[in-house]
C-alpha cells in the first residue's frame, strides 16, 4: 500500500519592502512522504521570496513534468519554473526551455557544493537559470519550524531576509552560485 503525502497549513505573512509587496497567503502544502521537513520548508521559503498571486506549488518531487513552484501566465505559458534541491541537467535544460526565467535553490550543504561545480557549466549555457545556495543553518532553522498548522511572516528589507514564527527568528542566508 503506497503512503500518502501528509497536508501542512500555512498562514504566511509576505512583508517584501524590495519588491513593495505585501500580501498573505494561505498555503495548503503537501508534504510526499519521501520528502524531508527541510525540503518542505526550503520550498515554503521559495515561495516567501518570489511571492505572487499566481505562484503555485507543482507536483516537485512526484512528476518530472512539474517544478516545485511555478508562476504561469494568462496564457498558458510558464513565466517562472522554481526548483528546489539539486535537479540534473537534463531537468534543469527542459525547465530553461519550458519557462522564461528558472530559479533552482539549493540548500544541501556539502553536497550541495559538489553538485553545483557538476553542474555549473551546464547552467553558465542558459541564459534564464538562476542557482541559489540556502545556507545549512537556515535550513535547519525553518525545518524546527515545522508544525502541521503554521503561522509565518517572511520580510525582506535592503537584501535581507528573515522567517519569523512565534518567538523565533531565522535570518535567511542565501548565496547566489549564478
Amino acid at each position: 500500500m503506497a503512503l500518502k503525502s501528509t497536508v501542512f497549513k500555512a498562514d504566511l505573512q509576505v512583508s517584501d519592502m524590495d519588491r513593495h509587496y505585501y500580501q498573505s497567503h494561505a498555503l495548503t502544502i503537501a508534504q510526499h512522504p519521501s520528502e524531508t521537513d527541510d525540503r518542505m520548508m526550503v520550498r515554503v521559503l521559495a515561495f516567501a521570496l518570489n511571492a505572487d498571486e499566481a505562484l503555485a506549488f507543482g507536483k516537485g518531487i512526484s512528476s518530472d513534468d512539474e517544478p516545485d513552484l511555478w508562476r504561469k501566465e494568462l496564457t498558458g505559458d510558464v513565466d517562472l519554473w522554481i526548483e528546489i534541491g539539486q535537479p540534473d541537467e537534463q531537468r534543469i535544460r527542459r525547465a530553461a526551455g519550458r519557462a522564461n526565467r528558472v530559479i533552482v535553490y539549493s540548500y544541501s550543504g556539502r553536497s550541495a557544493e559538489v553538485w553545483w561545480k557538476k553542474t555549473a557549466a551546464a547552467v553558465a549555457r542558459t541564459k534564464n537559470v538562476s542557482v541559489v545556495d540556502i545556507a545549512p543553518a537556515t535550513v535547519e532553522a525553518l525545518a524546527a519550524l515545522t508544525q502541521r498548522t503554521m503561522q509565518i511572516q517572511f520580510m525582506v528589507q535592503d537584501g535581507q531576509a528573515q522567517v519569523i514564527s512565534g518567538d523565533t527568528i531565522v535570518p535567511v542566508e542565501l548565496t547566489t552560485l549564478s
